[in-house]
């Protein structure tokens, strides 16, 4: 996903000469150093001090530039005042590509496993919170992203692992609208991240046990796609959510949200419990805490008998 963002920054500073990347010392980690080597005059590296990194993105946007802020998203935790007061509360035009997010820095353990910053930043009145399922999603959202002008954004990645989840996926990326990977009719999977991909083998296995299973991608955590919510609430009668985040303050909670007011059914939400831990891979986390396709059939088989609905299964 790193390599994605790196070449989509690279063909966005092409394309609007405003652009600048600033970082806090990790532009090879998180390949901003593309945009580096390409554009060395919109770059700034101002060493590990993310609150100066955001106060100074802030001062740029004041002046109508087009500030993108690169960094770990647990590192960009530190600044989160900075990201409220200075940013947020004027509306400035900052966006925060925050990456190595859930449990993607595998081998550095959980000090920079990032799994509560959808929560600290869904909850700043007016940022928006984009996750891209994989590579080819980041390629077809960046540019919008950052060409919106629609003021701050969190922009949330992983780190290499990236499944092809949206390779196949048609049409324009939008703001706010969620799209369908996989229809169904008995239970709708709500996810973001590359944890999609164990909904999508998890709704095979479904299938072959006679559950039909949607699986949707909710790549806008805010503005939530709150149409496509009601409509697959009262379609199926039965939500799974699944995210490498908290089960508290996430894409978990945000769907509640709207389940609650408009249709309420029964719900699960998959999702960190605690904090994560050294592994070899980004995937042997994923299936560890309990995020693999596994999981998500029992979750599914859970919630639907929990319905009263009578299945085999």
């Amino acid at each position: 996903m790193r390599e994605a963002l790196g070449r989509t920054l690279v063909y966005l500073g092409e394309v609007d000469r405003d652009l600048i990347v600033i970082t806090a010392d990790v532009g090879d980690s998180t390949r901003a150093s593309y945009f580096r080597d390409r554009f060395p005059e919109r770059y700034f590296n101002v060493g590990i001090a993310e609150q100066h990194m955001v106060n100074f993105a802030a001062g740029l946007a004041a002046t109508g530039m087009k500030p993108l802020v690169v960094s770990f998203a647990m590192f960009l935790m530190r600044a989160w005042e900075q990201i409220r007061n200075t940013t947020a509360r004027m509306n400035l035009n900052v966006k925060f590509i925050a990456t190595h997010a859930g449990y993607s820095d595998s081998v550095d353990g959980s000090s920079h496993q990032a799994l509560e910053d959808i929560a600290l930043m869904r909850v700043i009145p007016s940022m928006s919170v984009i996750v891209p399922a994989d590579a080819y999603e980041v390629r077809r959202s960046l540019p919008e992203i950052v060409l919106s002008g629609k003021g701050p954004i969190y922009y949330r990645i992983g780190r290499d692992y990236s499944p092809p989840i949206t390779k196949d996926l048609e049409g324009e990326f939008k703001i706010g609208k969620a799209s369908i990977l996989r229809d169904g009719e008995d239970v709708a999977i709500i996810g973001a991240g590359v944890v999609l991909w164990s909904a999508l083998e998890a709704s095979k296995e479904l299938e072959r046990m006679g559950i039909s299973a949607a699986v949707i991608n909710m790549s806008t955590i805010k503005p939530i796609d709150e149409e496509i919510i009601e409509r697959y609430a009262r379609k199926t009668g039965a939500i799974v959510t699944i995210e490498e985040h908290s089960i508290y303050g996430g894409l978990g909670s945000a769907v509640a949200e709207i389940v609650v007011s408009k249709y309420p059914v029964p719900m699960r939400i998959l999702g960190a419990k605690a904090f994560g831990r050294t592994a070899r891979s980004h995937e042997e986390l994923i299936e560890y805490f309990g995020l693999g396709k596994s999981s998500v059939v029992k979750a599914v088989i859970e919630v639907i008998k929990g319905d009263g609905r009578d299945r085999d299964a």
